[in-house]
């Protein structure tokens, strides 16, 4: 597999950040990630072989947009 880069934008009021992967110049939603155990499951499902690795090395595979890795604020409250 080509490597994707993989973007996790900025979290939403509603909670949760969206991840996209960006291949061949085609966006994909993998899905909503609420931690980075989320995250690490769409890299599992798109093929990375070992993404707790990618993730605790601060690989450049993966764009943090808005709010750092460890940013998971909780939905607001209405």
């Amino acid at each position: 597999m080509d490597r994707a880069r993989i973007v996790v934008h900025p979290p939403a009021p509603s909670g949760g950040r969206r991840v996209v992967a960006h291949v061949h110049g085609e966006d994909s939603i993998l899905g909503t990630a609420h931690s980075l155990r989320d995250v690490a499951e769409f890299l599992r499902r798109i093929g990375v072989e070992d993404p707790d690795d990618v993730l605790a090395s601060g690989d450049p595979l993966i764009e943090w947009r808005g709010a750092g890795r460890d940013d998971w604020p909780p939905p607001a409250s209405g």
